[in-house]
């Protein structure tokens, strides 16, 4: 079972100071989905919900309706699609300074790619942040790379078009057997909601329960269909895996959501956590979700988390 993927970095320079929040994952995506309906909106006027092209537009697919068509009663698909922004902290950038933004795309949307990439063109003339003497923060796209090269530079102005690459839930390996302690990095905030409610703490169970999600949505909505696991039986072999040192607290961020039209507080876990347990058949759930982020909100970024640890040690 897989999932085509593909992974690229926009390189970009700032043509005007720009002001930044400390979490610009929200800021990227709400311009980026402004861009993209410039971009491709046949019916500039008209709204989504009613629009007749609905079933077809790219926006209303990737931002508005992600998935594949289920009906309002199935769980919805996730997006296809998450934003990277910038690691840095910083909210002050002055003209000349970089600023990398990754894009990863599932499925069908890496076949619209060329959409995406001019839309991030658009994105940068409408600018960025919050204004500085009446102007947002424009920036020039001047590259887009991958793990196989440049698939973009500014000064031919052609894309190279790449066939995906693929996601796969590796088996464990023989040589993760031994593993029984792990440290997980939350490096943007992870939202995760168990028994429809957020916790302040990250047991491993709601770890695992929250990966099996997330590799199964993508698996089943823009991947090779459903994963053949033993759902219960992980879940409560996890359930064994103990908290040895935990490092997370609860950070409270705002964003403005363009499509409510007001501020909403957001918040997740950051920090780190170490588990000591019989860990080695998690840890190719661990590792998918690494590269494709887990829990609520992961086109803004949210839920990056990363193994910075693991060992055979005793327990």
């Amino acid at each position: 079972m897989e999932v085509p993927y593909g992974e690229y970095r926009f390189r970009s320079e700032l043509e005007h100071d720009a002001v930044l929040p400390r979490f610009k994952g929200s800021t990227i995506r709400g311009v980026f989905g402004t861009a993209l309906r410039r971009v491709v909106c046949a019916l500039k006027h008209q709204e989504c919900a009613r629009c007749l092209l609905r079933e077809k537009c790219l926006f209303n697919r990737a931002f508005v309706t992600p998935g594949d068509g289920a009906q309002a009663q199935q769980p919805a698909a996730p997006h296809p699609f998450v934003i990277e922004p910038p690691e840095t902290h910083r909210t002050h950038f002055e003209k000349g300074e970089p600023l990398d933004v990754v894009l990863m795309l599932f499925g069908w949307a890496h076949e619209f790619l060329p959409y995406f990439v001019y839309a991030f063109k658009e994105m940068g003339t409408i600018g960025i942040g919050r204004k500085i003497d009446g102007i947002r923060g424009a920036f020039r796209l001047k590259a887009i790379t991958c793990a196989h090269g440049t698939v973009y530079d500014a000064a031919s102005d052609r894309l190279k078009t790449l066939p995906p690459a693929v996601l796969k839930l590796e088996e464990p390996s023989p040589e993760c057997e031994q593993v029984r302690h792990v440290t997980v990095s939350l490096q943007t905030p992870l939202r995760l909601k168990h028994n429809n409610r957020f916790h302040s703490q990250l047991e491993f169970h709601i770890l695992v329960r929250a990966a099996l999600r997330r590799i199964t949505a993508l698996h089943a909505h823009y991947g090779t269909g459903e994963l053949d696991l033993d759902y219960r039986g992980l879940v409560s072999r996890a359930m064994q895996v103990e908290t040895a040192g935990s490092k997370i607290d609860w950070v409270d961020w705002r964003r403005y959501s363009n499509r409510r039209q007001q501020e909403m507080l957001m918040g997740g876990l950051m920090g780190e956590v170490t588990y000591v347990g019989r860990i080695n058949e998690f840890l190719p759930l661990i590792r998918f979700c690494e590269k494709v982020h887990l829990g609520k909100a992961t086109t803004f970024g949210l839920g990056k988390i990363r193994v910075v640890e693991e060992d055979a040690g005793g327990w």
